[in-house]
């Protein structure tokens, strides 16, 4: 018997639990939520209940068959702002490999989380199984523990200066062996007290966590030690459910994250402008085509900041970034160059009904506060600066934050249905419009879309993978000097994880290896 469903995900576990529920008759939707709560165990450095995220779904069946939605439980802005002086919030910094990073961590970057609201919303509006089946296998997994993966390990390395900067912090992620130095590849991470919150919550409700004994803890060390949160924050968090951008592009129809979050608008954007280069006909990977790519890169980030994409309402700023006069403007300008020679997880299902999720979920960082008696890390959205294009400090009170996060589901000429998203900050929505031109511009098989080589541009500055041809690659450096070669493929350019059913409904999936990524099959 054929698998009739399918998960990728950015671990083994986060995508079993989730293919364990699609068997049990959970759908896609019960599936990638029980899917987020075994993240927050398996992939720790990369999310959490304290932070927040997004659930795209199209429904296959039931009255809302066909009528796709968007959950927004990103994190909010706080109602009031704290002195400067008064908030805790200092400066760390990440090393890529080839790239550093500076990220501000403390209590006074903490941004209202909306995990909790988001799986609530969701699982009241499309669940099928009760709460309690879902963060069953997720509990689980906190109380035995679970080997900690070499990506995972990779990335707590990464964020070491994090992880250590609190007692808190560095007791949440110890290693058994050597509690001084922080957890490695191999050895067991155990959340014994993340595993009672889920089983309470799931039990008690939502509340828990915004106006109960968790939040009330969280408001009053914050009001002690530096942040701005307060109750009344958490009380007044609200899931938005809000209507995907469409978009035709190749001749596939997209559904992406709507603004306020930034990276779906910002992929559609960059479509258009790819669609109008052609790429079939220049080839993937050839000198024109990367330098078209990298170009509409540079042109993508040039409209967002003309346009102001993090400071205008939702579908205002949708109607202005893709105006077709704005689109025109912009396309000439490719057209007329010449032609010659941070912490995210994704996850992706699709049940046997046909209904396709896809979830991305993120913690930043992690600020380095940790909930006492709960495992839980609150996020550090306020101090990271692709969140905060008008400075530290100077976020508007009370506004849901932007984000580059953008999980989405395509739908091909030829009948297939896809579900796709990426981790990785502003490389985001570059690791996604190149899988997506792989899949329908190049006819690339999902396995070699997610696998090929890609690129990621800032401004003048291109970084790039191996794997393309010397002849292309010199061709992309003679126009854009700043290029810098990375030595192997690498998490810094996102991990997109990828699912696929067909018209005939058999399924497949991709988990992208850049992140440890996995798949399921139900």
């Amino acid at each position: 018997m054929r698998p009739q469903g399918i998960v990728a995900a950015g671990h083994p576990e986060t995508a079993r639990v989730a293919a364990t529920i699609l068997s049990e008759g959970g759908t896609a939707v019960d599936a990638a939520l029980a899917a987020l709560c075994a993240a927050t165990v398996v992939e720790p450095a990369l999310c959490s209940l304290g932070g927040g995220g997004f659930l795209t779904v199209l429904p296959a069946t039931g009255a809302q068959a066909g009528q796709p939605v968007v959950f927004d439980f990103f994190t909010q802005t706080p109602i009031a702002k704290r002195p400067e002086t008064a908030i805790d919030f200092s400066p760390v910094h990440a090393e890529f490999g080839g790239a550093r990073q500076e990220f501000h961590i403390g209590l006074g970057a903490i941004a209202t989380p909306g995990a909790v609201k988001g799986l609530f919303a969701a699982h009241r509006q499309l669940g099928r199984l009760p709460l309690t089946a879902l963060v069953a296998p997720a509990a689980a997994l906190a109380r035995q523990g679970v080997p900690v993966s070499p990506v995972q390990a990779d990335i707590i390395t990464i964020i070491a200066a994090i992880l250590g900067a609190t007692p808190a912090a560095r007791a949440l992620f110890a290693s058994p062996a050597q509690p001084a130095a922080l957890i490695g590849a191999g050895e067991v991470l155990r959340l014994p007290a993340l595993a009672d919150v889920l089983e309470t919550l799931a039990i008690e409700g939502e509340d828990l966590f915004y106006r109960g004994e968790i939040g009330q803890q969280l408001a009053r060390d914050c009001a002690a030690h530096g942040g701005h949160l307060t109750l009344a924050d958490l009380e007044s968090y609200r899931c938005e459910v809000r209507r995907p951008l469409r978009r035709e592009a190749f001749g596939a129809r997209i559904l992406l994250n709507p603004p306020p979050a930034m990276g779906g608008l910002l992929i559609a954007f960059a479509l258009a402008l790819m669609e109008a280069l052609r790429p079939e006909e220049l080839g993937f990977g050839t000198g024109a085509y990367l330098k078209g790519l990298a170009e509409a890169m540079r042109i993508t980030n040039r409209a967002r900041i003309e346009r102001a994409v993090h400071a205008q309402p939702g579908e205002a700023v949708a109607e202005a970034m893709l105006a077709p006069d704005l689109l025109a403007r912009y396309r000439a300008q490719l057209l007329g160059r010449p032609a010659t020679a941070r912490g995210t997880t994704h996850v992706s299902v699709i049940d046997r009904f046909g209904t396709a999720a896809s979830l991305s979920i993120s913690n930043g960082e992690g600020s380095a506060y940790v909930i006492p008696g709960t495992d839980i890390m609150l996020n550090n959205m306020l101090g990271e600066d692709d969140l905060a294009p008008s400075g530290f400090h100077g976020w508007p009170v009370n506004t849901r934050l932007g984000s580059m996060m953008a999980p989405a589901i395509a739908q091909t000429p030829a009948g297939d249905l896809i579900a796709l998203g990426s981790g990785g900050a502003n490389r985001i929505r570059s690791a996604i419009v190149q899988v997506l031109l792989n899949l329908l511009a190049f006819q690339m098989s999902l396995a070699d879309a997610v696998a090929a080589p890609r690129l990621h541009g800032e401004g003048d500055a291109i970084a790039i993978e191996p794997g393309y041809t010397e002849g292309a690659v010199a061709a992309l450096t003679a126009a854009f000097p700043e290029t810098q070669h990375w030595a192997s493929q690498s998490m810094f350019f996102g991990g997109v994880h990828a699912a696929r059913r067909r018209r005939d409904g058999s399924v497949e999936g991709v988990g992208d290896e850049r992140r440890g990524g996995a798949v399921a099959c139900a």
